[in-house]
């Protein structure tokens, strides 16, 4: 990733710029390359190199490069308006969706970027998936929330025409069902009542059964953005717990305006900063205790943002 425009040469690139500040209360700082570049430990599940994103003349996402390691939890923090879910949208081309968009560079997903001509969306977004800010269940009955995927996928054959052939797939479906939900931390809360209507629970579990939904269709990565905003903390608490227990076996990036939730449940932090700008990309733990940037630590600290 090429530095920010107020580099100036080698000489200067240790130095921080004091004394300028931005509207939002933000220090102007030079930034290094080394803050970014983030050594995952093997072979990134997915890799994102010099992405730009437009809409329309707001250039929103500014030459970020970045990898992702599997396996587990990578969170995105940053003030309002900075870019993490534009970020987010892209790794599963959800930009697409948004007429004003515009995306420069390459994401690569198990070695194939997801840009590329011809890349199906919707393998991808199943391979890929998402739970967004606010729950958003399906107005059916919560085995149908967890089925609906498999079912439109191919995977799971039922209704009258699979009767009637003999390829009813009951069973098969059962035993996702009971099986995404057991991963989301909801089944014994809800395995009495699979008929009922999904809008009937509350914030807190539409939210898990929406994670539930996401991983029915076997996913390698799930993306969330601010999963537990609109929740009150005990259901907060049980949607990081669930977090943390997925990251055993999927590989999970959440955005989150709140560090201390990115604090205790991811393993790497990337901070975007104003103008659409990934500053700093570290373990958590570094990034929370030592950042090498002045304005991480201002963002951190509570200076502005």
């Amino acid at each position: 990733m090429s530095e920010t425009d107020t580099t100036t040469d080698a000489s200067t690139s240790d130095q921080t710029t004091a004394g300028t500040v931005t509207t939002s209360g933000e220090s102007v700082e030079e930034t290094r390359d080394a803050w970014t570049d983030y050594d995952v430990g093997g072979e990134p599940i997915m890799s994102v190199e010099n992405l730009d994103v437009y809409y329309g003349d707001d250039h929103a996402l500014k030459d970020i490069s970045m990898d992702i390691p599997e396996k587990s939890v990578t969170a995105l923090i940053g003030p309002s308006g900075c870019g993490k879910s534009t970020f987010l949208r892209c790794l599963n081309r959800m930009n697409d969706r948004i007429d004003a968009a515009r995306i420069e560079g390459t994401v690569a997903f198990d070695g194939q970027d997801i840009y590329q001509p011809g890349t199906n969306l919707v393998e991808l977004r199943k391979r890929v998936g998402m739970v967004f800010q606010e729950p958003n269940p399906f107005p059916k009955s919560i085995r149908d929330n967890i089925a609906y995927g498999p079912r439109k996928h191919g995977e799971i054959n039922r209704g009258l025409v699979a009767r009637l052939l003999g390829r009813d797939e009951k069973e098969k479906e059962d035993d996702l069902v009971e099986t995404s939900l057991r991963k989301a931390a909801i089944w014994d809360e809800v395995n009495d009542r699979l008929g009922d209507n999904a809008l009937g629970l509350s914030g807190g579990q539409q939210q898990r059964l929406c994670i539930a939904r996401a991983l029915a269709t076997d996913p390698e990565v799930l993306l969330m953005d601010e999963p537990a905003s609109a929740l009150d903390p005990i259901a907060t608490s049980k949607i990081e717990d669930l977090i943390e227990e997925l990251a055993e076996e999927y590989t999970v990036v959440v955005v989150t305006h709140n560090m201390q939730q990115a604090a205790r449940i991811s393993d790497q932090t990337a901070v975007f900063l104003t103008g659409g700008e990934l500053v700093e990309y570290d373990d958590t733990e570094k990034i929370f205790e030592n950042p090498e940037s002045q304005r991480v630590e201002d963002y951190i600290t509570g200076k502005f943002g």
